[in-house]
């Protein structure tokens, strides 16, 4: 497989709060992901150099977009995270590889730049305990 770049996603759904993935692809402008293991560290006193062991792993991110308040959009999908307390799974593909995670979005946060601008912020954590595995 060739290097790829992250133009043209093919998959960017959040479940809403029913469980129904919805595709917001186009209104994420950006987002970021990162899937760190916890480590222990089990360095001795006999030792010039860290020692580790690898524990748990996580994921966390935030999705940013555009607001966009049409049915099943962005918007719509997002501004329920206040009022329910549903975990909510979140799939990206692109390249042919996807990352598939049942999330908590703890945020929809809003906000109105000086320019005009009206974007969101979206956090989001691993609910479940699978680990997170680009297949």
């Amino acid at each position: 497989m060739a290097k790829i770049s992250g133009l043209g996603m093919t998959t960017l759904s959040v479940d809403d709060a029913t469980g129904t993935p919805r595709d917001i692809r186009n209104d994420v402008t950006n987002f970021d992901i990162a899937t760190p293991r916890a480590t222990q560290d089990t360095t001795g006193v006999d030792k010039s150099a860290m020692e580790r062991l690898l524990l748990l792993a996580d994921a966390s991110g935030t999705l940013t977009g555009v607001v966009n308040p049409s049915a099943n959009r962005a918007h719509a999908v997002l501004s329920t995270v206040s009022s329910t307390s549903v975990a909510r799974t979140i799939t990206m593909t692109v390249g042919g590889v996807t990352l598939a995670n049942e999330c908590v979005i703890t945020d929809y946060g809003v906000k109105r730049a000086a320019s005009g601008e009206l974007t969101y912020d979206a956090p989001f954590a691993l609910a479940d305990g699978t680990v997170p595995t680009w297949t």
